[in-house]
This record gives C-alpha cells, sequence and structure tokens, in this order.
C-alpha cells in the first residue's frame, strides 16, 4: 500500500521523510524550500520495487535486490520462492517449497550465501545428500528478514565463494527505526496434499524494536513459530538406470538406431515405484539484536539468530523390484520398455523419516566513525548448523516381500513406453494371491543418516578512508579477514538383509492395503516404526556401525579497493577496482571400522564384514590464489546506465568430496562393485567472468535492462574413475559369492554362515572406484532481459523477465563418455501483475524453469521444465490491521526427473496447492 497523510507537491515523493530502503527506514533527506510536505508514509509493492530498483541502480557492479514491502512482511512465505523473481535466478523445491537457488545456471552449490555479510553454515541428516556448502533457505523465517541482495559480480570486500553469485540477507536493526515498533501475523497454512493429519496448521511471528536514552540504546526481538503439513504421491525408480545393473539375459535390440547408439547399448532400471507419504515440519525462529551507540561516532552491535527444524515423515511404497531383466524390448535410444522377470516377488516398503537441524548464530559489530575521513569496523562472529544432535537414525526402512523362489512364483513387468511407467504382475502361481497376508513375509530393515556438526568462524576488520580533499578518487576500502570452517559428521548404518525365509515373525504387524493408481493395485499400509519394535523383540537388531569424517579449513584474507567517480564528456563514470588475496589450509580425517570381507546372505545380498578396531586416515592440502576485480557503471544520460565488470571469483567443492576414506557404495553379489573416495586436495572452482548491461530508468519505478555475462571456469571438479583393488586389514577385498561353496548364500547378518565368508582364496574384487579431481575448464555464457513498469497512478505494474543460458558442455545423452557437464544449466522467465490502490494489493506470479541436468556422472538425472502459478491479495482494514490470502503452486503442477530421455523416470511428483490466510498487525 501507498498512503500519503496531508498533502505535497507532485515529486517531493522522491525525497520524503521517511523511505524503505532495502527494507531499513532510513533518517529524512533535505527537502526543496518550495515543497509542502508533512508526512509521507511510504509502504506496499510499489515502495518495495522501486527500492530495489534505486540500489540496482546505484551500484557499480550487477546487483539485483529484493525489498520487504513493509516491517515484517516479505514479498513471499519463503525467501527462496521470493528470489527465483529474480532475473537469472531459478529454485530448487522440496516438498513443493523453494530449498536452494540456482544463479544464471550454476548450481546452490557455485552460490554463497551469507546474512549481514556473514557466512551461513550448512548441515544435512540424509546420507543420500551431499554434504554441501549450500544454505537451506526453508530454515529461515522471513518476517524479520528487510532485504536480501544478489551481487552478480564479484567485489574485492565481498567474502569468496560464490561464482553464480553472493546472496547477502539482510536483517532488521533496532537503529533502523526511530519509534517504537510492534508487529505481529498468524497465519492459517491450508495445504491439500495432506493424506493424513491436519491440513490446516499455524504460523505465527512477532517483532518488538525500541531503542532508548536518547537513542543510544536499542533493543530488537523477533520470534516466529510455522508447523506444516504435507503430503506427496510419486511414481519413480530407485538407483537410477544403468547398462550394468540389473543385468539383462535376452534383450530384442533390433530398433534400436546404431546411427546414434552403435554399441547396442541398453538401459534398465532395478525397480519400479509407487509411494504415498505426509511430512511434517516444524520451525522456529528467533533473533535478538542489541545496539549502543555511547558516542554519536561510535555504534556496538551484538546479535544472536537461532532457526529449529523438526522434520518427520512416514511413507509406504508398493515397490516391483527386477533383481535382474529375463527379457525385454530396447527402443530406439536403447532404453529397455518392457522389463521382464519370472519366478520373483512383490515388495511392500515402509519409510520413516526424523530428524532436527539446530542453527546458532552470535555476531558482535564495532563501527567507529574516527573521522570524516576514516571509518573502522570490527566484526566477529561464530554460526554452528548441527544436523540430528544425538546421531540417532534419521531415515529408517523395512522392507516386506512375497516368499521368494519358484516353489511361489511371481512374474513381474514394466511398461516404459511413456512418460509415466505401467506395470503387470501374474501371481496365479502362488495360492491365493501376492497380497495375501499369509503370502508375505520379512525381508530387511535399515538404519542410517548422520550427525552432523559444521560451524564457521569469522574476524573482520575492514575500513573506508573518504576523499575529502575532491577529485576522482572518492574511497579506499580495505581489510582482514578470517574464516574457519570445522566440520565433523558422525555417518550411522544399521541392517539386516536376512529377515525372510521365516527368520522375523510379522504375524503382530498390523498391514493392510489401500487402492493404488497408475497401474499400481494397492499401496501397503504398516508402520515403520512398529515394523522395528518387531526386530527387537524378536533380537534381530545388527550393531550400528559408526564412520567419522570432518575437515578443517581455514582462509586467511586481505582486500583493497578504490571507489572513482568522474565526469566523462559530460557523463558520470563510477569505478571500483580491488584485488583480493586469500590462503587457504585443509585438513581432513576419516575414522571408521574398516571391512574386512563379505557375508554372502541372500541370491543378491552381501553385508560388510567389520574389523573390530577403528582406524584412521588424515589427508591436507592448500591452495591460494589473487581474485581481482573492475567494476564501471557511466551514466550516458540522467536514465540510461551501461555497466561493464571483470571479477574472478572461486567456488570450493563439497565438504564430503575432501573426505580421505574409501566408501564401498554397492557390493551385491551381482556386481557392479563400486565405491568412491575424497579428496582434500581440491582445488577451487575459478572463473573468470565478464559481464555488460543496459539500463534505462525512464519513470519513477520503471525500467528497462539487458545485460550479456560470460564466465570463464578452470579447475571444474568431475568425477574420475578407476579399476582397482580395494586392501582391507588383512589384505584384498574378496567375494564369497563367486566361490559358490555349499551351503551359500545363507545364514544372516547376525548368524553367519562360515562357509559364506569371505576367505583368502576367494576371487579378488576389481572395485570401480570414483575421486573427484580438478579435470577440466568450462564456458557459460548468457543474456538477461528485464522489465519492470508501473502504469502511472492507476495502481497497476507489472515485471517480467528472461535469461537465456549457454554451454558447449551439455550432457550429450547420445555420448557414453560425458567427462564434463555442468548441471543446473537452464533457461528462465517470470511474469508477474499487481495491482496496489486504495489499501488493497494483489499479485499474481509466473515463474518458468526450462529442463535443466539435475546430477552428472556416468548417468545423469534431468528435471522436466517446470512452471508455477502463485496468487497473493492482501486489504487493509485498518491502518494497524490487515488481512491477506496467498495460493502457491495453485495450478497443481508436478515435478518430473529423468534419466537420458523421459521415459527413463527417476520421479514423478505431485504436492498439490497450497493456501495461506492470515491477519497482520503492527504499531
Amino acid at each position: 500500500m501507498s498512503r500519503v497523510i496531508n498533502s505535497f507537491k507532485r515529486g517531493a515523493l522522491a525525497a520524503s521523510v521517511a523511505m524503505i530502503n532495502a527494507g531499513l527506514l532510513l533518517p529524512a533527506s533535505a527537502l526543496a524550500q518550495d515543497e509542502v510536505l508533512e508526512e509521507v508514509v511510504v509502504s506496499g509493492i510499489r515502495s518495495s520495487l522501486t527500492n530495489a530498483m534505486d540500489i540496482k541502480r546505484d551500484a557499480t557492479g550487477v546487483v539485483d535486490a529484493i525489498s520487504a514491502e513493509d516491517i515484517g512482511k516479505f514479498p513471499d512465505t519463503n525467501l527462496a520462492e521470493s528470489l527465483q523473481r529474480i532475473t537469472g535466478v531459478s529454485i530448487d523445491r522440496t516438498g513443493n517449497e523453494g530449498n536452494q537457488v540456482t544463479v544464471r545456471g550454476f548450481g546452490p552449490q557455485f552460490n554463497l550465501v551469507t546474512m549481514n555479510g556473514r557466512q551461513m553454515p550448512n548441515s544435512t541428516a540424509l546420507g543420500s545428500q551431499a554434504v554441501s556448502r549450500s544454505f537451506n533457505f526453508r530454515e529461515i523465517a522471513s518476517e524479520s528478514v528487510s532485504g536480501v541482495e544478489v551481487h552478480k559480480t564479484g567485489r574485492a570486500d565481498v567474502p569468496s565463494g560464490g561464482i553464480g553469485a553472493t546472496i547477502d540477507i539482510k536483517t532488521h536493526r533496532p537503529f533502523d527505526f526511530d519509534e517504537l515498533v510492534l508487529q505481529g501475523s498468524i497465519k492459517g497454512v491450508v495445504d491439500t496434499s495432506v493424506n493424513n493429519g491436519d491440513k490446516i496448521t499455524p504460523e505465527v511471528s512477532a517483532l518488538y524494536s525500541q531503542t532508548f536514552a536518547d537513542d543510544k540504546f536499542g533493543v530488537l526481538l523477533a520470534f516466529s513459530h510455522a508447523e506444516r503439513n504435507y503430503g506427496q504421491d510419486r511414481i519413480g525408480t530407485q538407483n537410477g538406470w544403468s547398462r550394468g545393473y540389473p543385468g539383462i539375459v535376452s534383450a530384442d535390440t533390433s530398433a534400436i538406431d546404431t546411427s546414434r547408439n552403435p554399441t547396442l547399448a541398453t538401459w534398465r532400471i532395478p525397480t519400479v515405484d509407487l509411494d504415498k507419504s505426509d511430512y511434517t515440519r516444524e520451525r522456529q525462529n528467533a533473533q535478538l539484536v542489541l545496539q549502543f551507540a555511547p558516542m554519536d561516532n561510535l555504534t556496538i552491535t551484538g546479535d544472536y539468530n537461532l532457526s529449529r527444524l523438526d522434520e518427520r515423515g512416514d511413507m509406504n511404497r508398493m515397490s516391483f523390484w527386477f533383481d535382474w531383466v529375463e527379457t525385454g524390448t530396447a527402443d530406439v535410444n536403447g532404453t529397455i520398455i518392457d522389463q521382464f522377470k519370472s519366478d520373483d516377488e512383490l515388495n511392500f516398503w515402509g519409510w520413516e523419516y526424523a530428524f532436527k537441524t539446530d542453527n546458532d548464530a552470535y555476531g558482535l559489530n564495532v563501527e567507529w566513525d574516527v573521522s570524516d575521513s576514516l571509518t573502522l569496523e570490527l566484526d566477529l562472529s561464530n554460526a554452528t548448523s548441527h544436523a540430528n544432535p544425538g546421531a540417532l537414525p534419521a531415515e529408517t526402512i523395512a522392507n516386506l516381500k512375497n516368499p521368494f523362489g519358484a516353489a511361489a512364483p511371481v512374474d513381474i513387468s514394466a511398461d516404459f513406453t511413456g512418460k509415466l511407467p505401467t506395470v503387470s504382475y501374474d501371481d496365479s502361481g502362488l495360492p491365493g494371491g501376492a497380497y495375501a497376508l499369509s503370502n508375505i513375509e520379512g525381508d530387511l530393515y535399515q538404519e542410517r543418516g548422520r550427525e552432523m556438526k559444521n560451524t564457521i568462524s569469522q574476524a573482520r576488520f575492514a575500513g573506508v578512508w573518504r576523499n575529502q580533499d575532491g577529485g576522482a578518487l572518492e574511497a579506499i576500502n580495505f581489510g582482514l579477514e578470517k574464516t574457519q570452517y570445522d566440520v565433523d559428521v558422525v555417518e550411522l548404518y544399521s541392517g539386516n538383509f536376512g529377515l525372510g525365509g521365516g527368520a522375523m515373525d510379522i504375524s503382530g504387524l498390523d498391514l493392510t492395503f489401500i487402492p493404488g493408481a497408475i497401474g499400481f493395485e494397492y499401496i501397503p499400509q504398516f508402520s515403520t516404526r512398529q515394523f522395528m519394535d518387531l526386530v527387537d523383540q524378536q533380537g534381530l537388531r545388527t550393531p550400528t556401525s559408526l564412520s567419522k569424517n570432518g575437515i578443517e579449513e581455514d582462509t586467511t584474507a586481505a582486500f583493497m579497493s578504490l571507489d572513482f567517480a568522474t565526469d566523462f564528456n559530460g557523463m558520470t563514470v563510477r569505478t571500483n577496482a580491488g584485488v583480493r588475496y586469500e590462503k587457504t589450509n585443509v585438513d581432513s580425517y576419516t575414522v571408521t571400522n574398516p571391512v574386512v570381507g563379505f557375508n554372502w546372505i541372500t541370491p543378491l545380498e552381501m553385508s560388510k564384514v567389520l574389523a573390530a578396531d577403528e582406524q584412521a586416515e588424515t589427508l591436507d592440502g592448500d591452495y591460494e590464489h589473487f581474485l581481482p576485480n573492475l567494476s564501471v557503471a557511466m551514466e550516458l544520460t540522467d536514465s540510461v546506465t551501461a555497466r561493464a565488470a571483470y571479477s574472478r571469483t572461486v567456488a570450493r567443492s563439497n565438504i564430503d568430496a575432501m573426505y580421505p576414506g574409501t566408501n564401498l557404495t554397492n557390493h551385491l553379489s551381482t556386481g557392479p562393485f563400486k565405491a568412491n573416495q575424497g579428496n582434500p586436495g581440491l582445488l577451487p572452482y575459478t572463473s573468470d567472468n565478464m559481464d555488460f548491461s543496459l539500463e534505462w530508468y525512464y519513470d519513477e519505478g520503471s525500467y528497462i535492462s539487458g545485460g550479456y555475462f560470460r564466465k570463464n571456469v578452470d579447475n571444474f571438479i568431475a568425477v574420475g574413475q578407476e579399476d582397482r583393488v580395494i586392501e582391507g586389514p588383512d589384505g584384498p577385498l574378496t567375494d564369497p559369492s563367486a566361490a559358490a561353496r555349499p551351503g551359500c548364500p545363507g545364514g544372516s547378518a547376525l548368524n553367519p554362515v562360515p562357509a559364506c565368508l569371505s576367505q583368502p582364496g576367494d576371487p579378488v574384487i576389481t572395485w570401480e572406484v570414483t575421486t573427484p579431481q580438478n579435470l577440466n575448464n568450462s564456458t557459460v555464457d548468457g543474456w538477461e532481459f528485464n522489465v519492470q513498469h508501473m502504469f502511472g497512478e492507476s495502481g497497476f505494474g507489472v515485471i517480467a523477465n528472461y535469461t537465456m543460458v549457454d554451454s558447449k558442455d551439455k550432457y550429450d545423452v547420445y555420448s557414453l563418455e560425458n567427462d564434463l557437464a555442468l548441471p543446473g544449466l537452464s533457461d528462465s522467465a517470470n511474469l508477474v501483475g499487481f495491482y496496489e490502490n486504495h489499501g488493497f494489493q494483489a499479485r499474481i506470479a509466473y515463474n518458468w524453469r526450462d529442463k535443466f541436468l539435475l546430477a552428472s556422472g556416468i548417468e545423469p538425472t534431468f528435471t522436466a521444465a517446470y512452471s508455477q502459478v502463485d496468487l497473493s491479495a492482501s486489504y487493509d482494514i485498518t491502518e494497524n490491521f490487515n488481512v491477506f490470502v496467498e495460493g502457491l503452486n495453485v495450478t497443481d503442477e508436478a515435478t518430473h526427473r529423468y534419466g537420458r530421455w523421459e521415459n527413463q523416470i527417476r520421479d514423478y511428483e505431485e504436492y498439490g496447492p497450497r493456501y495461506n490466510i492470515g491477519v497482520r498487525a503492527k504499531f
């Protein structure tokens, strides 16, 4: 809402008494003598867009921003969902909610997220997720955020770590306000995807800020509590499409186009699944900020930020599992589209997720205006992200199955001719059928997860000298920084794959079935927790193995930059030139009970046999680099600005890529045998960036911009692979399944059959070992276009932007050797229309992202093109009360991920729309 109290002459808005800049209320600026103005209150969509435009216009480099519409009122319910409105920014979603961001085609691992200039740690409890540096935007509420700035060009005084961009989250400070501020909101979240549980959950927030003692002391306290229940319906697969596993006995390859697939390679998948899930998430955020100004030229700020995220979920899965494929027909590309296996079984899965993430950040900032020319700043901070405290299992998996073998045959098949697969089975050879409770037995359980503690400690001393004597040189910026990453991870695992054949009594398990869909007749319904209670009661739980990994990464940096402003042929030219030097030392460790051999339990499964004593591995590495930058902004006219910028930036590898230990990831009796090992000597990605843009600010709040960018990335990390033997404490690891001794497979993980254990005379296993290495360089370039237009005083406005991203290093789906393919590259677009007048606001936002490579490697995962429509509307009942309603994904779009081709499905997920309705109050 834009509201004017009393009268003022046209144009006075540009010099208003109070205006929101990046969401912060700033002191009044001087007014022209002939202007009559008593008070102006500026808020709402137009104000936030105008202020974001001013940040972009005033910057020397390429900066985009989002401003809060008002105190405690951010444009979207999630910061990531707001960021996707910025040109060149796309998001990843988890549970139909914005999670992490991609900028200019560079995924989350290539972008640095800071809060008030300080780096933000990240942690994850799920073993299936990489231990990355990418901050999770779901963990922070938007109510205390005043704005977000996206720095797309590098600067010497900005922390390194972002090739795509450095994203700085701004939060409120009590000295931002010159009066008491009380703000609160109550919201009901209506999620249509919930299968079980409450479809309506609460969100509440409050903010208090006040200054005391003639504005010498200030305090701000913010708190929010958010609950959300949501469901997920999924059809998909596990373990990925492969040319190796599962094996195939007979394939018809006559339809393959040999001009594209001359080797007649075929791809198949081990499972086809139908899932129904329900999740719950609780999040608390709190912020305490204290400010003290004992003198006019000295400000001391202490702050504490807290977040608690508690996530839980239950999932049941109906699964058709192909240990191998007997017959199948390949399509034109080589995908086996009609997998068939006889004498098999159906699988009935239960999944339980439960983990917490605790984030705590402390900071102290001292800013001293030594003189009119010199300002010094000292900033100290410590931030910790702690996932899954106590090292409890983050996910528990239970499986039931039909009795296996020719005595109880079930024939299974899957059709992959379309985007979504269909399945069929023949259980006529199994008296009573595959879904009869009498024909279902236990199979396995797994408990896994990690406890991760990631602490970032920073110290920064910086200064600005301002030239008071005139001339082109305006300021010199300088400083020193010390940043230390301390990451400690405990991986935990327990599993028993020998629960079939009567080993486990499941008569006490409450097992039922509900109707399925998409070719699946039923979906099982049972409690994973109840299953595990039976495991414990019957003494079938195996000991939990623990492995410990960690790194300590210390970076020392020094920087200096110069700001110039001069006139050239009547045009104002602003320049920032600087250099940043950094030196980094890395120490990493792995502590684990090493594998000494294997226990062959079932025709497929071989469990690890671990040594009794732990062993430690340590490695270290170091590197240094200079990061120069030069940005020039030339005001061609009063309304047209041209920019050119060069910068060198870096992004560091995922944390788990630097662990020294070797992890055995696949050791089925039928192979393949796969392992991976980290590399602490990895160098960071290094990018030389060029930016050119032209911007026309033709009216208040309205502009058109276009830009070209190019990034030459060196030290690109790709996966190197080699075949080699892995040594255990007692010699090379051997394969007992290849020896095929009498009585094997047999036994269990708790009671092994001696003949089924690895022996020195068994065939030595050759492992496919993957290791991250600095192998390649690449180039990414693209164009960005943006239009923001206000239709005069009508209250209507529109935003439209489009980003094109390209690289020669794309994944070639017809090649069997993709040494380098850049994930995340995709075009994207946004179209936003809004209306704001007479206390009423309405907005509709359309977001589109083209298909992109989600994960590369030997076999890829693509995410299909996705679009989403979000709506919001609000009305000011009074000056203090506002009611609102919001709708997200109102057209009920689904997420589709696949392998090389669309019929190689990985996931097809449906969530449904989500609506919010609530009230805000501000005094």
